[in-house]
């Protein structure tokens, strides 16, 4: 009996131990396997920091070295809510009035975990409180911060409680220096900059502050100009110190590469101030410039207005933030006339003499009347270019045959983008001869049937300028490092050669006429220099229907007219007083012309007793015929 109640007490005992080695067993596995990966990263949070290194942002320039974009360093406050914990209320208490913020905003911001990205809830070591602030605010929260009282008797806390309140006041709550992109001409050349904003991000569950192009060259280039960010990760102590000698990694930020374009800010100012005029006078939904290098394809200034400040960007309209000259489309109008007359004179289809019944005005082809300007009868292939003849064009396409037409309408680049360094760009509208109706053949080289954007057109006429070859538009001339040394050098690429340099001539010989007496744009002739140029007044179609009294009225040009230094294009969109590209187009044009002229120190091709000589002959071959780039 006695050995019974013996067992019975020795039992009771044995299967407590046995819970309790169970339940330590359970635990044991719970915090080495289940839990070990969370647990292990919360270690490392305890003890370990990483510092992150913001590149620098690179510069953008012009082409003689002005700064166009630049990033400055401001103040921001920022907090680690793992030093804070519980103690949000008493730190938004002080801060509020300082950063003049809610107390309840702060409170929620100051909370020591977050659910992340992926939906985790992991300990909240970041939170950027206000940016900027002014730094004079900065001594006063760092005072405030020093002075921050808790209600309890600190001397009779822990050694680990009261270490706890030290990191709160002096490391809880801390300052950086961050970069602001910066644009100090303001809204010059806004539309080929594009904008960049400070965005913040998370990087393996820690948020961070980086400043991300969204448009222009900002956007295409942001992994040129970004940088490379730096980082250092090494152990701290027991009371929050770093140790040097525990460093795990240490990696220096590089900073990003400054881009310099083709863009000269005094060409781009000269451009932008025309316009501005123009806009003003003729009041047009848009007004675009552009002026281009023909030999090289280099863009000197490119502009759209309305415009808008890349230092405000978000206050802008998204209207006035398109760069129209490659956003948008638009049926080109006799500015076409150059692509079906110079495909013609290339086949020797037609020259410069023969003659084509202009038909008085009207010409019925495929069941449609076609209309010109003015009654024109008997007209030359160089007249129906100075007179700007719908009819005398048509008649030239039909010649020419529909596959011959559209092998020149793709060898000038329309239906494709031209490869510009921007977003947006669109490929315009060319359907192929299949999709063609029975009229196209005779509505497209007047400039209908077909949708372009401003930068294809001024390319074309480029080609012209350029002895026949088109050339690739460069807007990036180098990528350089913040010593000024050139990492990365562009060179003009040509593209093909379109139409044989004496034909290239005949072009030019016909163009020089549009701006005489005779022509229609007397408006865009140059004291001192001879000009070649073209004309184009379309009618707007919407929803598939011409509109009465909307047009676009353009005139492209270059000069002087036998070896061209710049090629200027003006394009208005629905100007109020006037619609003819010679009356609201040319003068604009000119006002450009002659400024850059003095800029550029141009030599005069009238005054002078002998006219400056062409480019080397780069042979005679048709639109198929390609020159490497």
């Amino acid at each position: 009996m006695f050995e019974k109640l013996q067992h019975k007490r020795l039992v009771l005992p044995a299967v407590l131990l046995v819970a309790l080695l169970g339940c330590l067993a359970y635990r044991l596995f719970d915090l080495q396997i289940l839990r070990h990966s969370q647990l292990s990263a919360l270690a490392r949070q305890n003890t370990r920091r990483e510092t992150y290194f913001q590149p620098r942002r690179g510069d953008i320039l012009d082409a003689k070295g002005s700064l166009l974009a630049t990033s400055l360093f401001a103040k921001s406050v920022c907090a680690d809510p793992s030093l804070i914990v519980n103690r949000q209320a008493e730190v938004a208490r002080v801060l509020a009035p300082l950063l003049q913020m809610e107390e309840a905003d702060l409170v929620r911001r100051l909370a020591h975990v977050r659910v992340n990205s992926k939906g985790e809830t992991v300990t909240n070591t970041y939170v950027l409180l206000k940016q900027p602030v002014a730094p004079e605010i900065w001594p006063q929260i760092q005072a405030a911060m020093t002075n921050l009282t808790f209600g309890i008797d600190e001397k009779k806390l822990r050694r680990s409680e009261r270490n706890f309140f030290r990191n709160l006041r002096q490391k809880a709550v801390y300052s950086q220096d961050y970069p602001v992109r910066v644009y100090p001409n303001h809204m010059l050349a806004a539309h080929v900059l594009g904008f960049a904003q400070t965005e913040e991000r998370e990087v393996d569950n820690h948020l961070r502050n980086d400043i991300c192009g969204r448009e222009g060259i900002e956007l295409t280039l942001d992994s040129k100009l970004r940088g490379v960010p730096g980082w250092r990760v090494t152990e701290k102590d027991r009371e929050g110190r770093e140790m040097v000698s525990a460093r795990q990694q240490d990696v220096e930020s590089r900073d990003g590469l400054n881009v310099v374009l083709t863009i000269d800010s005094v060409v781009q100012n000269i451009v932008e101030t025309a316009l501005a005029e123009a806009m003003q006078k003729h009041s047009p939904v848009s007004i675009t410039g552009i002026v281009v290098r023909p030999r090289t394809g280099e863009i000197l200034a490119m502009a759209t207005l309305p415009n808008f400040d890349p230092n405000i960007a978000g206050r802008a309209v998204p209207e006035a933030r398109k760069n129209r000259v490659i956003t948008d489309v638009v049926e080109p109008g006799s500015t076409f006339k150059i692509v079906v007359v110079s495909g013609a004179l290339n086949d020797a289809t037609v020259n410069l003499n023969d003659q084509f019944d202009c038909e008085h005005g009207h010409f019925s082809y495929a069941g449609k009347v076609l209309h010109d300007h003015e009654s024109l009868g008997r007209e030359s292939v160089k007249s129906i270019i100075t007179k700007s003849s719908n009819i005398g064009a048509a008649k030239i396409g039909i010649k020419m045959g529909a596959g011959r037409l559209y092998d020149y309408i793709s060898a000038f680049g329309f239906g494709e983008r031209t490869g510009l360094p921007l977003p947006g760009e669109v490929r315009g509208i060319s359907l192929p001869v299949k999709k063609w109706s029975k009229v196209s053949v005779a509505q497209i080289p007047m400039g209908q049937g077909i949708a372009v954007t401003r930068l294809q057109m001024l390319m074309a006429m480029c080609t012209i300028a350029n002895k026949g070859v088109r050339m690739r538009p460069m807007l990036v001339d180098h990528l350089e490092d913040g010593a000024g040394e050139v990492v990365v050098k562009y060179s003009p690429q040509p593209v093909a050669r379109v139409v044989s340099e004496s034909t290239a001539r005949q072009m030019v010989e016909a163009l020089k006429t549009v701006v005489s007496h005779e022509g229609t744009a007397e408006k865009a002739a140059l004291k001192h220099y001879t000009v070649a140029g073209k004309t184009g007044t379309a009618q707007k179609a919407e929803g598939g229907v011409y509109v009465h009294g909307k047009f676009v009225s353009s005139f492209i040009g270059f000069f002087p007219a036998d070896n061209p230094e710049v090629c200027i294009s003006v394009v208005l969109d629905e100007p109020k007083d006037g619609h003819y590209g010679g009356l609201v187009a040319a003068p604009a044009f000119a006002q450009i012309a002659e400024r850059l002229a003095s800029y550029l120190h141009v030599p005069s091709d009238i005054d002078a007793p002998g006219k400056p000589g062409g480019l080397a002959d780069g042979g005679e071959h048709g639109p198929k015929a390609s020159i490497a780039p």
